[in-house]
């Protein structure tokens, strides 16, 4: 669809990991003061909304507006298309959410902070490492679980391709909507208000203890970034497998659902292995 978001589809940073947020595009401290009252009284306060590559200004608004319907506030985009973005933002009655929304290079900054990443996709005719769910009662209210003990990223692509296979790596797991054989893709906005309001009408379902002390996504990444200069150094890697061995290693460290401590203790030992080959 050329306005709409094919939902039911769906670079790496250097070895020290670092957010590589470009802008918060609320410069007001009143403005941050409002976002945290918000944030504060809102049962979804701990939920992210991120939009990877959005191309059309209509929908990054319709997105937002459903978003502050739901009492959901953090908005994140990745990669926008700017011409599109300098028109929502400009867009006169332009809600706050897109007014404090902010910009990264890549998921993994994007999503460096939370301990649950969920991405949306079709999951039709595409080979599918993540166990992809229905949006319905039952997922609604894991994610609702999720957030009792860290933040939730809900991911969102491209108007045109939808997520990719590398911002697959970066999810725990995969969400759809369950729409019409014949005509699978909703529009960007209509997608997130969707799955917005299924979120909102679950109850919390109790999560497990690894669930509730998972490692965040950005010191997975360190660990993925690490082990991948290893494996580079090695010789492990080969010639031109180089992005197939990233989102391979990416998944297998997101899989051990490693707790803080155990990430810490990992993160060190693969440094050691990478300042040791250094040397060499």
């Amino acid at each position: 669809m050329r306005n709409g978001t094919p939902f039911l589809y769906p670079a790496r940073n250097t070895f020290r990991f670092r957010p590589n947020k470009i802008s918060c595009l609320s410069e007001s401290p009143n403005s941050c003061r409002r976002i945290n009252r918000l944030l504060v009284s809102s049962p979804l306060g701990n939920l992210v909304v991120v939009l990877v590559r959005p191309r059309n200004p209509l929908n990054i608004g319709a997105a937002a507006r459903a978003m502050s319907n739901f009492g959901v506030y953090r908005l994140r985009l990745v990669n926008p298309y700017a011409v599109a973005f300098r028109e929502v933002r400009s867009a006169v009655g332009a809600s706050h959410v897109v007014k404090d929304a902010e910009e990264f290079k890549t998921v993994a900054a994007a999503i460096a902070d939370c301990t649950l990443v969920v991405g949306t996709t079709a999951g039709r005719n595409r080979k599918l490492s993540q166990p992809v769910r229905q949006l319905d009662e039952p997922s609604g209210s894991a994610i609702r679980g999720a957030m009792d003990s860290g933040r939730v990223a809900l991911l969102f692509g491209s108007e045109k391709i939808g997520l990719t296979n590398d911002d697959f790596s970066h999810c725990h797991w995969l969400l759809h909507v369950p729409t019409q054989e014949d005509h699978i893709s909703m529009n960007l906005g209509q997608a997130v208000a969707v799955c917005l309001y299924e979120i909102a009408r679950s109850s919390p379902a109790p999560i497990s203890n690894a669930d509730s002390d998972r490692a965040a996504a950005g010191v997975i990444e360190q660990i993925s970034e690490a082990l991948l200069e290893a494996l580079h150094k090695s010789g492990y890697v080969k010639p031109g497998n180089d992005a197939m061995c990233e989102k391979k290693v990416r998944g297998l460290i997101r899989r051990f659902d490693l707790s803080p401590i155990d990430a810490k203790i990992l993160l060190g030992m693969v440094r050691q292995i990478v300042w040791k080959l250094r040397q060499g």
